[in-house]
């Protein structure tokens, strides 16, 4: 299995543009040759592309170094350099790219397609022949190519998944993921069995259809580099709604509210943003013993806040449809958010329902006057 690799640190440099060239005509019976020499080619283009083939950096991880082709040298008989060959390189939709050195943000892939010249090819130099003038009818000027652009970057994934799935390890992530979705992840039941993200498509009859991100890895201290969760945050960022999962395992020795403050602890210290997004609060493994007792107390507790807590067994597909029912319902709710200022506007620009109808009363009155 290829491992999963969300961050990579690569050179790029664009290819030098050719040479002019310096060349005067040399023919039999043509006593007056003039200059003839020609331009060199552009250096090729860095490009980085969005390519839907691709579901992760993997590829980058061993070539660090990335060179567009030069451009050819001009030749006489006014001959032109040859443009040099691009270098393209794929990322999976999703990459953020950042200049090392400022730390800008370049680009932000977000579908398979889109492109970014990351470094320019130089400018083939000119050849003499570009120099003739009514002044200078044989220069002997020829231009040197210009050279490429270098720069070193930073390329980041972050997932594009509509619903991640966060919560404690071993909260049953992998298995929710598996239930409600067709992905196969590895399940076991030890902390960090996932040690990558997994996604999966839900598709159910007449409904939407969206991707599921199990975000592997959070714990207390994860903002600040502990476990693995610091590095799979990232992947939270792009999701529109959140599932947090609790675990009602009575031999976790841990408290599932206790375990849901943890959590949100974590999102607001890596970025307060995230807890804007709606979040729905499922307790899990309801199917085992004490559970029921633990779910009742941690909903009471949690109620107290104005949280609802819902209950579900991944495990035995308990509660997943009415799971699914609540997050298909935020989904369309925040897609309905997104559109009202764009529907403002053309509300605004259509003029109102009462306006229009005053129009039309008036061309009626009118029509009533002339007759």
């Amino acid at each position: 299995m290829t491992d999963f690799v969300d961050r990579v640190r690569i050179f790029v440099k664009s290819g030098d543009g050719g040479n002019g060239a310096k060349s005067f005509r040399r023919e039999k019976f043509v006593p007056k040759g003039g200059p003839d020499g020609g331009n060199g080619g552009k250096g090729g283009d860095v490009v980085i592309l969005a390519d839907s083939h691709n579901v992760n950096l993997y590829d980058l991880r061993f070539k660090r170094h990335h060179k567009a082709k030069r451009g050819g040298d001009g030749g006489g008989a006014n001959r032109y350099g040859r443009n040099g060959e691009d270098r393209v390189i794929h990322v999976p939709a999703g990459t953020v790219v950042y200049d090392e050195r400022s730390g800008e943000v370049l680009a932000d892939l977000t579908t398979a397609g889109e492109s970014i010249v990351v470094a320019e090819g130089g400018r083939g130099g000119r050849g003499n022949q570009s120099y003739v003038s009514s002044t200078n009818r044989a220069p002997t000027r020829a231009d040197p190519g210009k050279p490429g652009e270098e720069r070193w970057l930073i390329l980041e994934l972050k997932m594009l998944a509509e619903v991640g799935l966060i919560g404690m390890p071993s909260v049953g992530k992998s298995t929710m993921v598996a239930a409600i979705s067709a992905a196969r992840p590895k399940i076991a039941a030890y902390p960090f069995t996932t040690l990558s993200p997994n996604l999966g498509t839900v598709q159910r009859e007449f409904a939407r259809r969206y991707v599921v991100a199990d975000i592997p890895g959070l714990i207390e201290g994860a903002s600040e580099g502990v476990g693995l969760g610091h590095e799979f945050l990232r992947h939270i960022e792009r999701t529109r709604v959140l599932v947090h999962l609790l675990d009602m395992d009575e031999h976790t020795g841990r408290d599932p509210v206790e375990d849901f403050d943890a959590i949100n602890d974590e999102l607001r210290a890596y970025n307060e943003a995230l807890l804007d997004k709606p979040q729905i609060v499922v307790a899990n493994k309801l199917d085992l013993p004490g559970a029921k007792e633990r779910y009742e107390d941690a909903k009471a507790r949690l109620a107290e806040r104005g949280i609802e807590l819902l209950s579900v067994s991944a495990k035995d597909g308990v509660g997943l449809s009415e799971l699914l029912d609540r997050v298909e319902a935020e989904l369309s709710r925040d897609e309905a958010d997104a559109l009202a200022p764009a529907l403002n506007v053309l509300r605004s620009v259509g003029g109102s329902d009462e306006d229009t109808g005053d129009v039309e009363d008036d061309d009626d009155d009118s029509d009533d006057d002339e007759s």
